[in-house]
Order: structure tokens, then sequence, then C-alpha cells
């Protein structure tokens, strides 16, 4: 995959949105609690106040300013979703290779375990846990990595089995090649827009299980989240309050979900020249 990113990534639309709203996501997250006016968890305000010059996004009704709350919301719906993203990608790729590339005894266990984890339903799993145990934000994200892993294993696996057969993979074996060089050396570098992918799809869907567990109230209710937000403004939908309150949480939602999506379909674009060749065939 010798591809000039310079020359071609900066060319692509959805990446160029993509990595803008990465870049303001990440300045939030880094510098959020510096830009934020005031302390998220301080209640001494009017309860339901409108926006004002000093209170960008009103008042909740817990006497808290909106806008801070928001930027602190952010960096822990995003920790929450990297956190399990990251995990479950690595998990899925190293069992993915190991499947395919050993086979036999070791493949048929690893992937009837990863039809048994594909079989149990991860939302009732993580309700199940957070409802009983009230484990920490970050153990619920590690929990839901161990439960997202298994489609992008077999992905992964699939694409092993059909890399063994080419010609410099077997030379490589041929010539001297252990089983974990040629795993490293030639196996993962080639499957690096399945990692994007991989990646975004199981980090949009920490996302939303972090907002829909904090909507259902199971994470500590002084964690600032998105969901939380959502589910506080929505006991008030018969106020006037849905674009001061409502509408700011779904907003940054959706925003990081794009993010996630522009980023890895342009990407994957780029860097597979068979989708490259299947475009300009279609075109």
């Amino acid at each position: 995959m010798n591809v000039d990113l310079n020359r071609n990534i900066f060319q692509d639309t959805w990446f160029l949105t993509g990595f803008l709203l990465a870049a303001v996501f990440t300045i939030t997250i880094l510098v959020g609690p510096m830009l934020a006016p005031f302390d998220p968890w301080d209640m001494s305000f009017t309860p339901i106040s409108p926006p004002c010059a000093k209170h960008l996004l009103g008042i909740n009704d817990g006497g808290q300013d909106i806008f801070s709350e928001l930027l602190f919301a952010i960096r822990n719906t995003v920790f929450f979703g990297l956190t399990s993203g990251l995990v479950a990608l690595g998990v899925g790729v190293i069992i993915g290779l190991v499947a395919g590339w050993f086979g036999g005894l070791i493949d048929m266990i690893l992937m009837r375990l990863a039809d048994v984890l594909l079989a149990i339903p991860a939302i009732m799993i993580l309700i199940l846990t957070a409802a009983l145990f009230r484990p920490s934000p970050f153990m619920l994200s590690l929990i839901l990595a161990g439960l997202m892993w298994p489609t992008i294993s077999k992905t992964i696996r699939a694409q092993t089995l059909a890399k063994r057969e080419c010609l410099h993979v077997k030379a490589a074996a041929r010539i001297g090649g252990g089983n974990w060089y040629i795993i490293r050396r030639h196996l993962m570098p080639e499957m690096f827009p399945l990692y994007l992918i991989g990646f975004a799809s199981k980090t949009r869907m920490a996302m939303f299980m972090e907002a829909s567990l904090a909507f259902l109230g199971l994470f500590d209710p002084t964690r600032k989240s998105l969901g939380l937000m959502i589910a506080y403004a929505v006991k008030y939908y018969y106020m006037d309050i849905w674009w001061n309150w409502l509408f700011p949480p779904i907003l940054c939602l959706s925003l990081l979900i794009m993010t996630l999506t522009f980023l890895a379909i342009s990407l994957e674009k780029i860097l597979d020249p068979r989708l490259k060749s299947v475009e300009l065939l279609s075109g």
C-alpha cells in the first residue's frame, strides 16, 4: 500500500470535514476544563434560566451552567468510546490473526468463543452489570470491549486466510520466517484499512452505549455525560428549552459519530487501492 497520503488525503472532502471536526473535538477535550466558565457541579445559579451573556446555554434544573456541563460531558463520552473501541480493536485483531494463521484447533476454539459472544446482547449485559454492581465507567468500557471484538476478529480472520495464499507470504515462510514475524511484518500492515473501519464502528457503538446507559440513569448522576444531559432536558420538553439544553448534547453526539465515519470512510478509500479501482471502473 504505497500511497502518497499528503497528495491524496487532503483532496478528499470527507477527510477534510472529519479532520476539522476531530480537531475541534480534540481541542475541546484537552482544554475543556480551562474553557468552562464555571464549575459544572456548581449549583448556585437560578434553575431553568435562559441563555445570557454570562451563561451561554443557560442554567439547567439543578442550577448548573449548561455550557460548562457540556464541555465535561463531551470529554467523558469520548473517553468511554475511545477506550472501548481501542481495546475491542486490539483484541479482535490479535485473535483474528492468530485464528486465521494457525488454524486447526486454535481457530475452532477462538471462533466458537466469538460465536457465543455474538449471541449475547451487549446492551442487556451492560444494563444488568451497571444496575447490579455499579462498576466505574472505565470498567464498563472494558466489559463492552470484551463483547464487541468478535465481529472484528471474524473479519481479520477471513482476510488472514486469504493472504496466507499470497506469494510474498509463502515466500517469507519458505525462507524461514517465523509465525510471529510473518504476522507482524506481512499480515498486520496490509489490513490497516480494516482497522479503521473496525475502530470507527466500535467507537460509535460504545459512544451510543454510554449515552444510552447515562440516559437510563445507570451511571453516577454526578458524572457529566451527553446522555444524562439529554435525559434531564427531556423531562422539561413542555418548556422552551430544546434549543439551548436539549439540542446541544444531541448535536455533539451526532457530530462525534459523523467525525469517526467521515475519517474512516475517506482513509479506507485512499489506503485501499481496490476501492480506488472499483471507483474508477464505476465512474
